[in-house]
């Protein structure tokens, strides 16, 4: 007799292999959709080069012409996407006129001579104007590879350059310091209280937590507003062109944890200064607004002068993350949810708290749909729709029990409408980068991993035709733009439902079941043939079938087959109580939906 196999959708890994019999327990580049599982959709290059650094942040508009636009922020770069190019608008921190600036000693290191250069390790920094000095041109961008003291730090030429000093009159462009790819606590001197330990000896433990470096984008018009974390606010002019430096808006605060535009065309500064200037004075809890439709206006005087103004949330350590929503602004700390809301009048906003004990692990772990924000903390997963509550996972302990929460900051939500999915891209236990995800169905209200898979960035479709995503390259070293002595650390773009391939190479796919009982479970059946069921198939697919008796068995009796779209069945001999199936694909061009199988079988005794 035919027995139907049943599995639910979704992902369980809360219980025993056993204990989740009917569902499905893990998912490599597989979603689900109309209860189906199915592969995902490939993706390729949206250039051929990449840029420089681990991608923090994304954000799509379009001019009023219609161009389209991304702004990329990297721990090291700022850069704009448009018409298939990526243009470097990192901002200038400084500009010096030096003289004579170059020393050679034969090898391609360089000594450049600039006092109070103020640059750091990893820093860009690009020269013009220079005259050949041994024959070498240095007018070209290069990385700092060492600072060796306040007045002067080390370059690599492109070759040996023989001994000497010069370089004439030469203009240094600096760009702004580069900032950290990882989230670490500080070590070594002066970061444990007074009398804690021998003098002069570094610490081992910290309580001093280096944030990696993310960046926070909202569009003003046509133009970009862009801080990073901890950082001064600066501007993107469209009309200036394509390439040039965003600029620092001097009237605005020089340090702040984010920014965002509310509806009413008012400037947010969260997690900001006190006395707008001084960055010792910066407050991790505040939030200061501009005057309205005025990003230079910032101190108050009087209502009837600017509507510019602050305030303070009330709990939580710091500001993670803002959203607008529902015709408001939703502040997340790291340990709540309010809302900023515009009342008009002489208070302009009212801040109200809507929840405790629900706040944001990580600067972009939201998603907006419709009015509904889905976010993730530090132990769930949460949903806001007018009242804050905490969503039902089924995956988890999987993810909160094997996370790096060091490295927490990092994360990154990314919203695929078309799908109804909200993703997390997450670092799991002992990564110091995002190595997996979980994705929500907010439609069908199910979760699924998906195991190796990460990006450090994502921008839904919308403004563009497909979703655009980053990966992090840790070892290959960035193309976009020439850059002398540049180190390894590069970011490959990718565009998203696009074909069903890895970047035109086979994608592994994967999905395995829970143990099902054949039946009802009470005796052993004979298994001799399995009719398969696919809504879609292209190409190839695995189907592997393990057979066993109880659930701690440990040989059970295994059997492949590749199905093809003319498949109809193909025979086993299967002899068990239980069985679970392994659904794979690494083939190119192929793509699958499955249905279901059934089973043949024939009692087979009890044991």
């Amino acid at each position: 007799m035919l027995s139907k196999v049943n599995i639910a959708p979704g992902i369980d890994k809360e219980t025993t292999n056993y204990g989740a019999e009917g569902r499905w327990i893990d998912a490599v580049n597989v979603r689900f959709r109309s209860g189906l599982p199915e592969k995902v959709g490939g993706w390729s290059k949206l250039t051929d080069t990449t840029i420089c650094g681990v991608v923090r942040a994304q954000k799509t508009w379009f001019s009023t012409q219609g161009v389209r636009f991304l702004a990329i922020g990297t721990h090291r770069k700022l850069y704009i996407y448009s018409e298939g190019v990526i243009s470097d608008i990192t901002p200038i921190r400084l500009n010096a006129n030096l003289t004579d600036p170059f020393t050679a000693d034969g090898s391609s290191t360089i000594v450049v001579t600039h006092n109070s250069h103020n640059a750091t390790e990893g820093d860009f920094v690009t020269f013009s104007g220079a005259t050949a000095l041994n024959g070498a041109d240095f007018n070209a961008e290069y990385e700092v590879t060492e600072v060796v003291d306040v007045n002067s730090y080390k370059i690599t030429h492109t070759g040996n350059v023989s001994s000497g000093t010069g370089g004439g009159s030469v203009t240094a462009k600096y760009q702004l310091n580069v900032g950290s790819a990882t989230s670490s606590f500080g070590f070594g001197w002066g970061t444990a209280t007074w009398n804690a330990g021998a003098w002069n000896t570094p610490r081992t433990s910290s309580s001093i937590f280096v944030e990696a470096t993310y960046w926070a984008f909202d569009t003003f018009g046509e133009d970009l507003l862009a801080i990073r974390n901890n950082g001064e606010l600066y501007k993107w002019d469209l009309s200036g062109g394509v390439a040039t430096p965003a600029q620092i808006i001097t009237q605005a605060p020089s340090a702040s944890r984010f920014v965002l535009v509310t509806n009413e065309q008012f400037v947010l500064c969260l997690g900001t200064e006190e006395s707008i200037g001084n960055k010792s004075t910066q407050d991790n809890l505040l939030l200061r607004w501009s005057q309205q439709r005025d990003f230079t206006t910032w101190e108050f005087t009087s209502i009837r002068e600017n509507s510019s103004g602050f305030d303070r949330v009330q709990e939580g350590s710091k500001i993670v993350a803002a959203a607008r929503s529902r015709g408001s602004v939703l502040i997340w700390t790291d340990s709540s949810l309010n809302v900023l809301q515009a009342i008009g009048g002489d208070e302009v906003f009212s801040l109200l708290q809507v929840g405790s004990s629900c706040g944001a692990i990580s600067p972009f772990c939201w998603a907006e749909v419709n009015g509904v924000s889905y976010w993730m903390s530090q132990t769930a997963f949460y949903i806001f729709d007018g009242s804050v509550k905490k969503l039902e996972c089924s995956v988890q302990n999987y993810v909160f029990e094997d996370l790096n929460t060091t490295a927490q900051v990092q994360i990154f939500c990314g919203l695929n409408v078309d799908f109804n999915e909200v993703t997390w891209f997450y670092p799991s236990a002992g990564s110091q980068t995002l190595d997996r995800s979980v994705t929500y169905n907010y439609l069908e209200k199910i979760w699924y991993t998906n195991t190796g898979f990460a990006r450090t960035g994502w921008s839904d479709r919308g403004v563009f035709p497909n979703p655009f995503a980053a990966k992090f390259l840790p070892n290959d070293t960035p193309t976009n733009d020439t850059i002398r002595g540049v180190t390894a650390g590069a970011t490959q773009m990718y565009r998203h439902e696009d074909g069903v391939n890895d970047d035109g190479l086979a994608m592994t796919c994967s999905l395995t079941s829970g143990d099902i009982d054949i039946e009802d479970g009470d005796q052993v059946y004979h298994i001799s043939r399995v009719i398969p069921d696919f809504k879609d198939l292209s190409g190839q697919v695995n189907v592997r079938l393990n057979f066993l008796n109880y659930p701690t068995s440990t040989t059970p009796r295994s059997f492949n087959s590749n199905v093809t779209p003319t498949t109809k069945h193909f025979s086993v001999r299967g002899r068990g109580r239980q069985s679970n199936v392994v659904i794979s694909s690494t083939t190119a061009d192929s793509d699958w939906r499955y249905g279901t199988l059934r089973y043949d079988i024939t009692p087979d005794g009890a044991r």
